[in-house]
């Protein structure tokens, strides 16, 4: 028997001078199924969660992606689904309560500035709002049909190929990485207007310091931006990390050398393997945070000195659990969100 090991995962980075940061589980039994609501979030059972984010509740969201639900935990433990019909794959319930909603592989989602949620659905090839005021759903961007198409118009009418990852730039703009599509498209949120940001579409290498306009992303899976309207990029197929400086529009590259692998750190952050990257934070510390998937590990960027450490996980797939994060073993973590306090949930 090949057991599945499902955690949504916690890990508080200590503050003290002397105490060193502790992982703990928040959610889950480790066994793939759909049970728990209105009780205990780590009794409850889950089936491949990936993104997730504080909400201004300081309640945590996240999507619980083969159960094609979103689910919430309460600050005192609880969990609940606020979306999707749990279990059942579909497109339907727009303008109705999104509980009443079907979802397809929801991968990751955001507040807005209003408090509103955003939900990007991979194989719906769509991004949709959840108004936290009524509960209702409805559709913000895509047509619900795989391709590229739409720029210039409305977002409601746009095509995605397989959207992966979303997140608001200091403006409350939404950007979507369109991975199929090898572009991240960006959507005004004041005219619901979708463009092409980055990306041509071409399946080549990123030149480091090349302008952002005509230069091809391979795989852009994963994005965050700083106070500055920075953004930081991860590529999936390309095995690397980007930071797109927004004065200048032009693309820098930050970490990993391309090619596959789990280097020994702490490293260069340049010369060292990634595999696979799905996952990238800004900290409040201003260090990078990356879910690499395939190393199962979470390793931290230093831009100040360019080296790149691990977190946690021991570069193994694994279930061996342990409040001593780099001895914890972690299977393909997706989704990373770095709390304004510097906790890190996984």
């Amino acid at each position: 028997m090949i057991r599945q090991f499902i955690y949504l995962t916690l890990l508080v980075t200590a503050t003290g001078a002397t105490a060193g940061p502790t992982i703990q589980t928040l959610a889950g039994t480790g066994r793939p199924g759909f049970a728990g609501d209105a009780g205990p979030a780590k009794e409850a059972q889950l089936n491949q969660p990936f993104g997730l984010s504080l909400g201004p509740d300081r309640a945590l969201y996240f999507c619980d992606t083969n159960n094609q639900c979103i689910r919430r935990i309460a600050t005192d433990g609880t969990i609940t689904t606020i979306a999707g019909t749990p279990t059942r794959k579909g497109y339907t319930g727009d303008n109705g309560p999104a509980l009443k909603a079907t979802l397809n592989v929801p991968y990751e989602l955001r507040f807005d500035q209003s408090g509103d949620l955003f939900v990007v659905e991979r194989m719906n090839h769509c991004v949709r709002k959840i108004d936290m005021k009524t509960g209702t759903i409805s559709t913000l961007a895509g047509n619900g049909k795989p391709g590229y198409a739409g720029d210039g118009g409305p977002a409601s009418a746009a095509q995605f190929n397989q959207p992966h990852a979303i997140q608001f730039d200091p403006a409350g703009d939404l950007y979507v990485c369109d991975i199929l599509n090898h572009r991240v498209r960006r959507i005004d949120m004041k005219t619901l207007t979708i463009s092409t940001w980055a990306g041509t579409g071409e399946k080549k290498p990123t030149p480091d310091g090349a302008p952002l306009a005509g230069t091809p992303l391979f795989g852009p899976r994963a994005i965050d931006f700083d106070k500055q309207g920075n953004a930081y990029l991860a590529l999936r197929e390309g095995n690397a990390i980007y930071r797109i400086d927004a004065a200048t529009r032009t693309i820098h590259h930050l970490a990993g050398s391309g090619q596959k692998g789990f280097t020994p750190d702490p490293v260069a952050a340049l010369m060292a393997g990634l595999n696979g990257p799905k996952g990238v934070a800004l900290g409040p510390d201003g260090q990078i945070y990356l879910a690499d998937t395939e190393a199962h590990a979470i390793r931290m960027i230093d831009p100040k000195t360019g080296t790149l450490s691990l977190l946690a996980g021991t570069g193994k797939k694994g279930d061996v659990e342990t409040n001593v994060p780099a001895q914890c073993s972690l299977n393909r973590p997706h989704g990373i969100y770095v709390a304004p306090d510097g906790t890190i949930y996984i």
